[in-house]
């Protein structure tokens, strides 16, 4: 209870600080890393799974680059942290980012199903990276059917990072690859050395009458 109040508060703080235009359902949100993956970027109203098998593949990165893209783009991003790992101090200007801190994988899906009820996020980010495989296994499949009903109707993108592939209901999986030498970390932006694999892409049912 006290966590949910604790997301509450964030969410009024950032409401009475920032002024963010309606965004219609549908669309997507662009993201350079992903141009030639997924044509542009991350579909609104869907989930993404983005699955890093090597937890130093290179998914803190791909964070940090999607937060840059919201404070270019100046929308609010809501990271869901399972287990408490993000390094604010690499991340620069952090006033578009609501950083929700989990220990545990079950927390942390509980927030993301009250951020996506909330609707008013462009992009919510679940990281599992780092949560123990026996912790992921304990979350329910119906757990990811019923986020995926909740993020259908809104402008949001949805995106789980994990090691694992475990969201039957994600419409595309993405498999981040990579093997890190020192001279890739030692470039001036190694996020654009990341290599990623599309698993799988549903298509989209259009209804016509």
């Amino acid at each position: 209870m006290a966590a949910t109040q604790r997301i509450i508060d964030l969410r009024k703080l950032l409401t009475e600080r920032f002024q963010q235009p309606p965004t219609l359902t549908g669309g997507q949100i662009n993201v350079p890393l992903l141009e030639q993956t997924l044509e542009g970027g991350l579909r609104k109203g869907a989930i993404t799974e983005i699955i890093s098998p090597n937890p130093s593949a290179g998914s803190a990165l791909l964070i940090h680059s999607l937060l840059q893209i919201a404070q270019r783009d100046r929308f609010f991003l809501a990271l869901i942290d399972g287990r408490d790992s993000f390094d604010v101090y690499d991340a620069g200007s952090l006033q578009h980012l609501l950083w929700v801190r989990c220990e545990k994988a079950s927390t942390a899906v509980k927030a993301a199903d009250f951020l996506l009820r909330d609707g008013n996020f462009p992009l919510v980010i679940l990281d599992l990276v780092l949560n123990p495989a026996d912790e992921l296994r304990r979350i329910p499949a119906t757990s990811w059917y019923r986020l995926q009903r909740l993020v259908e109707p809104t402008p949001t993108a949805f995106v789980v990072i994990s090691r694992h592939n475990m969201v039957a209901s994600a419409r595309t999986k993405i498999v981040l690859e990579n093997r890190w030498s020192l001279a890739d970390l030692s470039r001036d932006n190694p996020s654009t050395q990341l290599h990623f694999k599309v698993r799988r892409a549903k298509a989209i049912a259009v209804a016509i009458g």
